[in-house]
């Protein structure tokens, strides 16, 4: 969610809620998570990725039924309008910058997996590509992948894709949408857990965790908790659990989980994990002078929490083309220069590309933007036809 608008700025969307620094916060945790895991500091930061998801579950489906309340239908052209509004300037701009930078100064390999991996990305099946490429996640994506980190925004992207549309068509009966949106997330979640469960592999858990069939249930808990039936629930046995004890929850789960080594994770630690966070997300909307909800509105969490989408496509590309084995650097030292350069380059792409494109620019509306989009897929999707450099020979008279 952003700050206040100027008067300049669009008008927002029906129905939309009130700003909640609270929730700006958790982003913040998500990502400073997210950063200390891929820096080795935080073996459980890669359940930053999951609060993510579950933001994103619960905010997008409580728009979307606002907007239902308020005119009686969802309109999925406005919809899917301020959503490329909202993502595809920064990871357009990403993309672009990061395969220039590879081009001139990358080695072959990286060359390679860049312009291999680059039309998945566009397509927003990147999860489904790095499987079939046997990416493990569990490995940090290897040295090789400048967009191995982009899999979980194409679960998200497939997401918005798909459940706007079943909101609509529940939406076309009065007064149900609610009830039967609840029902579907609740279905949905519970059928995600069994296939998580049954087609673990405890060597190699990435199948589980990176395939939108098994990870659906951390979105959908989200938008579950965002729906009246949720609410009503919530008074119920939910009741006991106060913000301050799903806080500690999910903290203890970030320090004791470690992949592969935590099977637990994907036979129902995962699982828990997002419904204690839609928990605490759905509190800390209704409740937002709670001290949980107070501390989540620490004004450096929710700065982060501002440039978090900027601030995740840049950090991994950073990482591996300024890799401790390039710079010399290692440890905290490192992570601080990785962080530095990361946060610089989010906070320019925030105010120099997401927010002028997101509120201010009027040819980004309508067929205008239409036909900008469209270019700019274009443009893309050339950069990925250039040739890329052939393999090393391999001389097989030195083998063995």
């Amino acid at each position: 969610m952003t700050s206040a608008r100027s008067a300049g700025q669009a008008a927002p969307p029906p129905g939309r809620r009130p700003h909640l620094p609270a929730l700006d916060g958790l982003r913040g945790v998500a990502i400073i998570g997210v950063l200390l895991f891929h820096t080795g500091h935080l073996p459980g930061g890669f359940l930053g990725v999951d609060l993510f998801f579950i933001l994103s579950g619960y905010l997008i489906t409580d728009l979307l039924l606002r907007e239902v309340r308020t005119t009686g239908a969802v309109s999925l052209a406005a919809f899917w309008g301020r959503r490329a509004r909202r993502l595809l300037p920064a990871l357009a701009g990403m993309l672009a910058s990061v395969t220039v930078v590879v081009r001139v100064a990358g080695p072959p390999d990286l060359v390679r997996t860049t312009l291999s991996d680059g039309p998945w990305v566009q397509a927003n099946l990147a999860n489904w590509h790095l499987l079939a490429e046997s990416a493990g996640y569990w490995d940090r994506f290897g040295p090789g992948r400048v967009f191995g980190h982009l899999w979980s925004i194409a679960v998200e992207e497939q997401f918005y894709l798909v459940w706007p549309v079943v909101l609509a068509i529940a939406a076309r009966r009065a007064g149900r949408v609610e009830r039967r949106g609840a029902a579907v997330a609740a279905l949905v979640s519970a059928a995600s857990l069994v296939l998580m469960v049954v087609l673990l592999d405890p060597a190699d858990p990435t199948r589980v965790y990176t395939g939108t069939d098994t990870r659906a249930f951390s979105l959908l808990l989200g938008a579950l908790a965002a729906t009246r039936p949720a609410r009503a629930r919530a008074a119920g046995p939910w009741a006991g659990a106060g913000p301050a004890a799903l806080a500690a929850g999910i903290g203890a789960m970030w320090l004791l989980a470690d992949g592969t080594d935590t099977p637990w994770l994907f036979t129902g630690g995962l699982f828990a994990h997002s419904l204690a966070a839609a928990l605490l997300i759905r509190r800390c909307a209704r409740a937002p002078r709670t001290p949980v909800a107070r501390a989540l509105a620490w004004r450096p969490l929710r700065w982060c929490g501002l440039i978090s989408y900027s601030l995740y496509l840049w950090h991994w590309p950073v990482i591996v083309l300024l890799s401790p084995q390039r710079t010399g650097l290692g440890g905290w030292t490192w992570t601080a220069m990785m962080a530095g350069v990361s946060i610089v380059l989010a906070a320019l792409s925030k105010h120099l590309i997401e927010d002028p494109i997101r509120f201010r620019a009027g040819w980004a509306r309508g067929r205008s933007g239409v036909l900008a989009a469209v270019a700019l897929m274009i443009v893309l999707a050339g950069s990925w036809a250039a040739p890329a450099p052939a393999p090393a020979p391999v001389d097989v008279t030195k083998l063995g």
